[in-house]
């Protein structure tokens, strides 16, 4: 089977990058065509010598390279441009199709960075012309970098807030961690590792744990300690409903770019 990229950016690049090193590449051929690194000739030739192709540019030149690959007849289009549907990938694409113009086979997908290291989480959204061969073919590719879940299309901007962007804030979060204890005479190297290492810990325990979020927060905090006094100040200080904010901007700027 063949892969193709186009655009190994941040995100693609990420998925790239995890999915070579995966042995869920084995025995495949993987193509690329981008700006800086051309193996291909152009997008068209990837293309054509594609089975799948995965659309990995920015949205805002998702229009001039699907005009490029349009109609792609018989191969698979994975999508993760932000903000642009299913719908409007299928109009690009069935211009110029044989027969009933509506044959295009299309994933659209959003991943997050942690791609690169084989932790991502990617939500991904069909058409009626995706059979589940195809899809179950895509899913081992991001399945191979992570865990990926099919969703409907109407739960994308969610994902955008819930996974898609949150590696952002989780980020802030960790380097609020590491320059607290900085300042309170930890070397900095060793700051990060222990505020990264604990914020996995408590992912892969909130993964495998069947208590609810709220029960795993309250197992930490034993009365009168330590943990209770930084939950409680977090608690005031509003921390929860800034995380729910931020999310819902992202969703918001989400829904915002695929109205225009």
């Amino acid at each position: 089977m063949r892969i193709g990229f186009i655009g190994i950016g941040n995100m693609g690049g990420s998925i790239l990058k995890g999915y070579a090193k995966s042995p869920a590449s084995a025995g495949n051929e993987i193509l690329i065509s981008n700006n800086n690194l051309i193996i291909c000739n152009d997008n068209r030739e990837l293309a054509a010598q594609s089975d799948i192709i995965i659309l990995g540019v920015k949205p805002n030149s998702v229009d001039d390279v699907l005009r490029e690959i349009a109609p792609a007849e018989g191969k698979l289009l994975v999508s993760m441009a932000a903000g642009v549907s299913i719908a409007k990938l299928e109009r690009y694409l069935n211009e110029g199709a044989e027969g009933s113009g509506d044959s295009a086979k299309i994933i659209r997908i959003m991943p997050n960075t942690p791609a690169r290291v084989g932790m991502a989480m990617t939500a991904m959204t069909r058409n009626s012309n995706v059979s589940n061969e195809d899809f179950a073919l895509a899913k081992t590719i991001f399945d191979s970098v992570g865990i990926a879940e099919e969703v409907p299309e109407d739960l994308i901007d969610c994902v955008i807030g819930v996974s898609g962007s949150s590696p952002a804030y989780t980020y802030m979060y960790i380097e609020a961690l590491a320059k607290a204890a900085v300042a309170n005479g930890m070397d900095a190297d060793k700051a990060r590792v222990f505020a990264c290492q604990s914020v996995m810990g408590a992912a892969k325990m909130a993964l495998e744990s069947k208590e609810s979020l709220e029960q795993l927060r309250i197992n930490v905090c034993s009365p009168g300690g330590t943990t209770i006094e930084a939950v409680n100040k977090l608690f005031e200080n509003g921390f929860m409903d800034d995380v729910a904010e931020g999310f819902q901007a992202a969703v918001d700027r989400s829904k915002e770019m695929t109205a225009e």
